[in-house]
């Protein structure tokens, strides 16, 4: 187990995620033959858990075993990753969230580096929403920029986060950045849950989490969106511009939920496991339970996951590193 340093990183992006496509001839020609196993560092009810029960639900008929969820909660993923990491059994993966790109940067302990595992199949994305209290003074980013600075000025202006230097930590850091805008405080909760339902309450003047999260809010009137980080405007919410309409650069971010295999999985497994994931998230039923709350559908190829792993990887670890974000 291995953190890639800055040193390191050319070379690992060089040989990374990509490399690991490379693997040996397929050796276990029975394969699947037994159950096949999806291990969720998170606990049940959050989007990486929705995201494996819908590969459970749409990806055993076509692989003729069933698959089943395993929660692996701890230490924001890295204790489900160290167990696929090490594992010796094909049959057992790992489905994680973004979170996995960001912990070897954040971490005082060592965690598992995204490259070291085998891409298979991204299996959705959620943009990420700017949202207020509906009684805060501002109705739109040049408004809310004015608030900060404003509130910054008389002592500080505070923002809730899901965790300590998890993505809405760090994609709030990365606005701040694009924007020139004065230091700000997180208040750090213990899930995205929490953190929501203060914003709602009041009790602090802003949130950045996933869309499908934030949007029954924004529908109830509980939350007031600012701005989204996708690259097109979301068609559930087409009257909230992007960052990158608003001219910050850089800022086209989200969070996503992929599924990867132990180091040098058999290239005919990641294959068979890339065309059910494809079916799966395609499948009516599930693509219109991930669209339903303004989350994107994965799937295409283990490249397309192995490059959004690469980039995320150097994003939120030179974020972390300019910002001196930890974990904990």
């Amino acid at each position: 187990m291995t953190i890639p340093t800055r040193r390191m990183f050319n070379t690992t992006v060089a040989f990374g995620a990509l490399s690991s496509l490379a693997c040996p001839a397929f050796a276990e020609p029975d394969w699947p033959s037994k159950p096949i196993s999806f291990v969720v560092g998170f606990p049940p009810g959050g989007l990486t858990d929705a995201g494996a029960r819908y590969l459970a639900t749409g990806m055993g008929t076509s692989l003729g075993q069933p698959a089943i969820v395993e929660s692996k909660p701890g230490a924001s993923g890295n204790l489900a990753a160290v167990e696929v990491l090490r594992t010796q059994d094909s049959h057992r993966m790992l489905v994680a969230n973004t979170s996995i790109t960001i912990n070897p940067h954040t971490f005082p302990s060592p965690a598992p580096s995204p490259l070291e595992f085998t891409p298979i199949g991204l299996i959705l994305e959620s943009n990420l929403l700017l949202c207020v209290n509906p009684a805060a003074p501002a109705k739109n980013f040049d408004e809310f920029r004015k608030w900060v600075q404003s509130e910054s000025k008389a002592g500080a202006f505070n923002y809730a986060t899901a965790d300590n230097g998890g993505i809405t930590h760090l994609a709030m850091e990365l606005l701040r950045e694009r924007a020139g805008l004065a230091s700000m405080s997180h208040v750090a909760y213990k899930g995205s849950g929490p953190a929501i339902q203060d914003v709602v309450g009041n009790q602090v003047p802003c949130v950045m989490d996933g869309a499908s999260l934030l949007i029954p809010f924004i529908a109830s009137g509980r939350l007031r969106p600012i701005l989204v980080t996708s690259a097109a405007r979301l068609s559930s919410l087409p009257d909230v511009p992007t960052a990158s309409e608003l001219g910050l650069k850089d800022m086209v971010v989200s969070s996503f939920v992929g599924l990867w295999g132990r180091p040098k999985l058999d290239r005919d497994i990641v294959r068979r496991m890339n065309a059910a994931l494809n079916g799966a998230v395609s499948s009516p039923a599930i693509s219109s339970a991930i669209t339903k709350n303004g989350d994107l559908p994965g799937g295409g190829t283990p490249e397309r996951l192995a490059q959004l792993t690469e980039h995320n990887f150097k994003l939120w670890g030179e974020t972390a590193r300019r910002n001196h974000i930890k974990a904990g």
